[in-house]
């Protein structure tokens, strides 16, 4: 794997590097050069093909600020010119006071916002160069140079790294785990939510845009025409970003998975007040995690009918506004949601505007380090919930950073999904039966919990025996040494 040695290259120069301390600052390096070595094979492409038909193409990033020149200028034969090549400071200076000052004037000078150089100009505000050696940087460079993104091949394998480099950011800490939601697990909520071309996707609190790059890649499928590919690259997804690097990250992840120009806009969906939402503002199908336990400020919490502190109970009540009728959502929400006394009016409003057909209950490991519990609520607006089907998922280990959820763990589920089958691990409710604070929360009739019926002084005599047991072994094995 080509491409996965020198991400893994790259990745040990960037530990070496004074400016870079952690995986969130090693995935922002290295994404804006991936970026430019990616658009200079994009543009070579499109050049070529204007070519052949007999058309003009006018690069974005030209003269000077072309990969070709300042990063990898080449001689004849195809190898560095290194006489051209800047490094150390004057490759460090170049970056820092022509480059990136220039692609952030991109920005101003795009026709329109929803073109690639509006985004390169957005990308280029957002970031700054970390890489304070010139000397780290050149030989970061070379080895992006060496990449290729020419071939469908070439292309899904950087995506697929790409999203490992994600999913280890989102594993360095606690700020970066919030950007990443497992694959197999957003792959299996857009395949039952099943977007169509023609409908448009949202994710009001996109993270990475794992949830929009999975859609893209599912509706891809789905094209039959120009007309139809032109409708997923400009009319089906949009998302909304609060964070600096996430957004950054959103917006070139959909980039590298073919969305030229993202609708991926940076600010606080939660300070949009409901009673703005027109009609023409409301999407088919949102797919989303957002944020929970977070905190806004007073004013913002004015902006709910149901007035909340808890930011995931803010973004329900603004899914069920930005959905039309007959759309469908998946979300991901922390289990407590089906419970807790302060969401007992949230949950009768979703129960009694939207169908809320499916719960899937996840077991603890399913997001690495979180140490919470999730479930996904699937509905569709429009009718209200007369019966709630449950699936609890028991993948029969113990999950986590080592053992990760994957897609066959939730077959069986996929499977049920379908007729709302009844399982050991699946059932149904009626929500007549439901008390006046409409308690959703996981309870399985149909597993029957095996109850230690033991005594406080039986369970003590047990861990003596057990202690008196291993001690002799460990005698046994001291005689035989």
């Amino acid at each position: 794997m080509r491409y996965e040695s020198t991400f893994n290259a790259i990745d040990a120069i960037l530990r070496n590097e004074a400016g870079c301390s952690n995986e969130l600052d090693y995935i922002e390096q290295t994404s804006w050069l991936l970026f430019l070595k990616y658009l200079d094979d994009l543009e070579t492409e499109r050049e070529t093909n204007a070519e052949l038909s007999g058309a003009t193409y006018r690069r974005i990033i030209s003269d000077s600020y072309s990969w070709s020149v300042w990063a990898a200028p080449k001689k004849d034969n195809g190898e560095l010119d290194l006489v051209n090549a800047m490094t150390g400071d004057d490759l460090v200076e170049f970056v820092d006071t022509k480059l990136f000052p220039t692609l952030k004037k991109f920005k101003d000078t795009a026709s329109s916002s929803n073109t690639l150089e509006y985004k390169i100009g957005e990308i280029f505000t957002e970031l700054r160069n970390k890489i304070q050696s010139g000397y780290n940087l050149r030989e970061i460079i070379n080895k992006v140079d060496s990449l290729a993104f020419q071939s469908a091949e070439d292309k899904h394998e950087m995506t697929v790294l790409y999203e490992d480099k994600i999913k280890r950011m989102g594993n360095a800490g606690r700020n970066g785990g919030e950007y990443y939601t497992p694959r197999p697990l957003i792959r299996t909520i857009v395949k039952l939510v099943n977007p169509r071309i023609g409908e448009t996707v949202y994710d009001p609190a996109c993270g990475s845009a794992g949830f929009l790059c999975e859609a893209f890649n599912y509706m891809q499928e789905q094209v039959a025409s120009v007309s139809d590919a032109d409708m997923l690259q400009k009319e089906t997804f949009f998302g909304k970003e609060k964070k600096g690097l996430p957004y950054i990250i959103a917006t070139m992840n959909m980039i590298f998975h073919g969305v030229a120009a993202p609708n991926i806009i940076r600010g606080n969906t939660l300070t949009e007040n409901l009673t703005n939402i027109q009609e023409r503002d409301r999407k088919h199908v949102i797919l989303a995690n957002p944020p929970f336990g977070g905190s806004e400020r007073a004013e913002v919490l004015q902006n709910f009918d149901i007035r909340t502190s808890e930011t995931a109970y803010m973004f329900m009540q603004h899914f069920i506004k930005m959905l039309k009728v007959g759309g469908r959502a998946g979300i991901v929400i922390k289990n407590t949601f089906l419970s807790n006394g302060d969401a007992s009016a949230l949950r009768r409003k979703l129960l009694e505007e939207c169908n809320v057909h499916t719960i899937l209950d996840l077991p603890s490991g399913v997001f690495t380090g979180a140490g919470v519990k999730t479930v996904v609520v699937f509905f569709t607006k429009g009718q209200p919930t007369e019966r709630v089907w449950y699936y609890q998922l028991n993948p029969g280990r113990n999950l986590g950073k080592t053992n990760p959820l994957n897609e066959a763990d939730l077959a069986e589920f996929v499977e049920l999904y379908q007729t709302k089958g009844e399982s050991e691990n699946s059932w149904s409710i009626d929500v007549s039966t439901l008390g006046e604070d409409y308690d959703l929360s996981v309870k399985n009739p149909n597993k029957v919990e095996v109850v230690d019926e033991r005594t406080t002084a039986d369970i003590l005599n047990a861990i003596a025996e057990l202690n008196k047991n291993s001690a002799s072994l460990i005698e046994e094995i001291r005689e035989m040494l």
